[in-house]
């Protein structure tokens, strides 16, 4: 009988209750004391690139923004249309003209499509990159809208002479910070 309650005791189900733990509230961060809300120039950078650097009053940033997309785009359809060609000189010679590219065989064919399509897609990668560099900062710049620099701080870099005796000089640089 003892040995029964053991081997029901030790197969028997535990009932216990599932206690939920307390989570704390999410309190939304407060940028009210900076002069710029970082949310803000982020979403405005989201919809049009450049807008969160106007909204940051940092608009010289805006042709670098708008140049990097345009090079990048550039890349895509150079890339791409270099693919194609290659696509297309792959398809004629399956067919039997190998008059766009008579010193190519067909693996290097193939190597020239996956060269361009690989360059294709990274281009395409790096305009992701390059649009969400533009959303970061964007919002790092107003978040750091309310950091003060002032002329107190200061780095002082001039050239350094000194005479240790007749014979021995030492000349270098030196650094000063100033806070």
């Amino acid at each position: 009988m003892g040995l029964l309650l053991f081997w029901f005791g030790l197969t028997g189900e535990l009932v216990a209750q599932e206690v939920e733990p307390i989570k704390p509230k999410k309190e939304k961060p407060d940028y009210s004391s900076l002069p710029k809300n970082p949310r803000k120039a982020a979403i405005l950078s989201a919809i049009l690139p450049g807008a969160g650097q106007v909204y940051n009053n940092k608009a010289w940033k805006v042709p670098l923004i708008y140049s990097g997309l345009a090079i990048d785009i550039y890349f895509i359809g150079y890339n791409n249309r270099r693919y194609n060609v290659f696509n297309d000189a792959l398809e004629a010679f399956d067919n039997g003209d190998a008059s766009q590219f008579p010193s190519l065989n067909r693996e290097a064919l193939v190597r020239n499509i996956d060269y361009w399509r690989r360059n294709r897609d990274l281009t395409i990668l790096l305009l992701g990159v390059i649009y969400a560099l533009n959303i970061v900062d964007a919002n790092v710049d107003a978040h750091l809208s309310g950091f003060e620099i002032t002329d107190d701080l200061a780095l002082d870099i001039r050239p350094h002479f000194e005479s240790f005796s007749v014979k021995n000089n030492s000349l270098g640089v030196s650094f000063k910070l100033k806070f």
